[in-house]
């Protein structure tokens, strides 16, 4: 018709049929994992049973019970194994802690016996409470007192929580091991005032072998 554009549809080509590319799927992006709240080793359940059983029987020595230390003695010294515990919050935060050469005499990097002997360099088995705090022959160090049988020479052999070079971090890359102490509590040089400051006086170290 006059006045009418007309238009001969065209053939559709083996070009035209082909499948359209769709753009490629993103790469899946690598989980990762979320950062823990608490410490990366967990305080094992029989563990935490006995020191709770703990706390409970020396409450009336205990003033501080909103948080408790448990040194996992089972573990070896190249483990964060001093885990310092929020029982209202249920976080938990470890640091590495040396035990004494008496208890390791081969120095192997495990505990292999507790002793509550003076002169016997050895670490001491049970629940402490932690004292006043002074400036000794290692620095600022934490007197503790023995509340059973197994540790009640702790104020006489002076067993006390301290820093020293050999529990620091480095020691792993170098020895795969802590260094020991004479029986202290000894926790890295850098540790220390994160150590104290949720520790206080009046709180529950509890130490044993499960």
């Amino acid at each position: 018709m006059p006045g009418t554009l007309s238009a001969t549809p065209r053939r559709l080509t083996q070009r035209d049929l082909r499948p359209v590319s769709e753009p490629p799927l993103p790469a899946p992006r690598p989980m990762v994992a979320a950062r823990p709240i608490t410490s990366p080793r967990v305080v094992r359940p029989d563990l935490m049973r006995e020191a709770l059983a703990a706390l409970n029987q020396h409450s009336r020595r205990i003033p501080q019970r909103d948080r408790i230390a448990i040194a996992d003695m089972s573990a070896p010294s190249s483990e964060a194994r001093l885990h310092i515990v929020n029982l209202v919050s249920g976080r938990s935060q470890s640091f590495l802690v040396a035990h004494g050469s008496g208890s390791d005499p081969a120095h192997t990097g495990f505990l292999k016996r507790f002793s509550n002997e003076p002169n016997s360099n050895a670490s001491s088995e049970g629940a402490f409470v932690t004292d006043d705090y002074y400036v000794g022959k290692h620095g600022r160090s934490q007197r503790l007192i023995g509340l059973d049988p197994t540790n009640d020479n702790a104020m006489a052999r002076a067993i006390v929580v301290h820093s020293a070079w050999y529990a620091n971090r480095d020691m792993l890359r170098t020895h795969g091991m802590l260094g020991r102490s004479q029986g202290c509590f000894a926790v890295g040089e850098t540790d220390l005032s994160q150590v104290f400051e949720q520790l206080g006086p009046g709180r529950m170290i509890f130490s044993t072998k499960v």
